[in-house]
């Protein structure tokens, strides 16, 4: 049994490694956004390091009108994982590709009606942290970044 277990950390070790080192070697790359709109912005929609790509915060702001989505918390996590969507899918990822997210809600007593909607579009079960804080941009009730890897 040992030997076994050696012979394992042995291997997830090699692996670790051989996955840190091809991050090492890796360009950094702020990705112009699709909406030359969204240029305007004092941050990158998208950075990819490697295979990784870090998505900044979306809200549910419908951008066909400009404003937050109906339907309080529901319609606004609807919208927010749109956003994703159409950011994720720009770069050639889906949801599934998805290994992290972070939520904020502007107040945590929404978040059993948040999930109801997030499990919805997120059934491969990524990694995720959810907290609460007041004064979410554009008065918004949620704000989700993501890690995706390709």
């Amino acid at each position: 049994m040992n030997a076994c277990i050696k012979h394992f950390s042995y291997i997830a070790s090699i692996l670790l490694f051989t996955n840190l080192a091809a991050q090492d070697n890796s360009e950094i790359i702020f990705h112009q956004p699709a909406n030359p709109e969204r240029a305007k912005a004092p941050f990158s929609e998208v950075v990819q390091a490697g295979n990784l790509f870090f998505l900044a915060g979306q809200i549910g702001m419908d951008r066909t009108v400009g404003k937050l989505a109906q339907g309080g918390i529901q319609g606004e996590t609807e919208q927010t994982i749109k956003n994703i969507q159409g950011v994720l899918n720009h770069h050639g990822l889906t949801l599934d590709n998805v290994v992290k997210c972070t939520v904020i809600l502007s107040d945590i007593n929404d978040f059993k009606a948040f999930n109801e909607v997030y499990i919805k579009y997120f059934t491969k079960k990524p990694a995720r942290t959810t907290y609460a804080a007041a004064g979410l941009a554009a008065g918004a009730k949620i704000e989700i970044d993501v890690i995706a890897v390709k």
